[in-house]
């Protein structure tokens, strides 16, 4: 009864007293929870690395990307069990075929990744696309939006999508791509495609994981030369100019032309492979089939001259360097010694009181001192 009085207490209303006649105001309702009460957290069972491993070699989806997420992550205990899934997964991998793909933006990299990867799957391959975007520091995650792009790959159950991590160095998103490569073969992917946002810096480290580099570009938009790095032509195994339909279809057919006579220029790959120059529609679908027949005579004549394996041992080797660059880079640039002088002398070269190669052997010295002095051992 008190719980009942209390509640009539908080509803009423002076309104409803006798001064006030003809006057009535109906009691209120208590207000709704935000949370529903029948809510239940769920949590997920912690998994053991050879729980992970099984499952990727089962090519359960769900926890390729759960180890992919454990790659992608910066926490030490998540690195420690991704190296080791990577680890026990490495002899289950390189047999797929990996594809770079790039291109100026525009170019209409999603659609064509779409419409080719659709048309790979239905010759009955598992197709992974990997995307590499060192501009994802700064616009945090802009590559995320280009997974709703590719509408038809999005629903296939033989397709996974993994964007780049919203944030780090190039260094850092390109290795942890290398190691999701190892996961999705292990899984059972036997395509794989590199994509990178632009054309960059960010294509030598794509080219440093792939077999076969894709160059995507447009007709019609002036001198199609412009503005594309001798670098990035250099690398290219195939060249295709996208949006060869209606009335456009023969300024991508002079732009093809155009990218030909460019590439004799080139001295002969070291593969003895001469790059081919496409064109096609990645909206319509026109030319798809041709593509992936040039990918596919790239790949006969890498295995019969044997430079496949040469290019993946030579790539593995540049790996191995660059880890342990970035591993010698973190340390110095983490040591406390450096933290503590790097300010200093770097407003001294600003103020040109010593130059900047006194002032980084001055950090050096500093940096082997401290190692010295906290390990007893000599690194130079």
């Amino acid at each position: 009864m008190a719980n009942m009085h209390d509640e009539h207490e908080e509803f009423a209303h002076p309104e409803n007293e006798d001064i006030y006649k003809g006057l009535k105001v109906n009691k209120g309702v208590r207000d709704v929870p935000i949370v529903n009460p029948y809510f239940k957290r769920i949590k997920r069972a912690r998994l053991e690395v050879d729980d992970y491993v099984r499952g990727i070699l089962a090519g359960d989806i769900t926890l390729l990307s759960r180890a992919v997420t454990l790659v992608e992550s910066q926490l030490p205990a998540h690195q420690q069990m991704a190296q080791q899934i990577i680890e026990k997964c490495l002899p289950y991998s390189g047999n797929s075929m990996r594809i770079g793909i790039t291109g100026v933006p525009g170019a209409g990299k999603s659609t064509s990744i779409d419409t080719l990867g659709m048309h790979i799957i239905k010759q009955g391959h598992k197709l992974a696309v990997l995307a590499i975007d060192p501009s994802s520091e700064v616009s945090m995650g802009s590559i995320l939006g280009d997974k709703t792009r590719m509408e038809q790959l999005s629903r296939e159950k033989n397709a996974f999508i993994r964007p780049s991590p919203s944030a780090g160095s190039l260094g850092g998103v390109a290795r942890k791509t290398r190691e999701t490569i190892i996961l999705c073969e292990a899984a059972g992917f036997d395509t794989i495609f590199v994509e990178t946002v632009g054309v960059g810096q960010s294509e030598t480290a794509v080219h440093s994981m792939v077999d076969f580099f894709l160059l995507i570009q447009l007709a019609g938009t002036g001198d199609e030369l412009q503005g594309i790095k001798r670098g990035i032509m250099e690398m290219a195994d195939g060249i295709i100019i996208n949006k060869a339909d209606g009335d456009n279809i023969d300024k991508a057919k002079l732009a093809a032309s155009h990218f030909r006579n460019a590439l004799r220029l080139f001295p002969k790959s070291e593969s003895g492979w001469e790059p081919r120059v496409l064109t096609y529609s990645g909206y319509y679908g026109i030319g798809i089939k041709e593509i992936w027949d040039m990918i596919d005579a790239y790949r006969h004549h890498a295995h019969d001259s044997d430079y496949f394996l040469h290019k993946r041992q030579k790539q593995a080797k540049w790996w191995l360097r660059e880890s342990i660059e970035e591993a010698l880079r973190d340390s110095f640039f983490r040591n406390e010694k450096i933290s503590e002088r790097l300010p200093l002398l770097e407003g001294q070269v600003l103020s040109d009181s010593i130059t900047p190669f006194q002032a980084a052997e001055t950090l050096l010295e500093s940096y082997f001192c401290w190692i010295r002095q906290h390990t007893g051992q000599t690194l130079l």
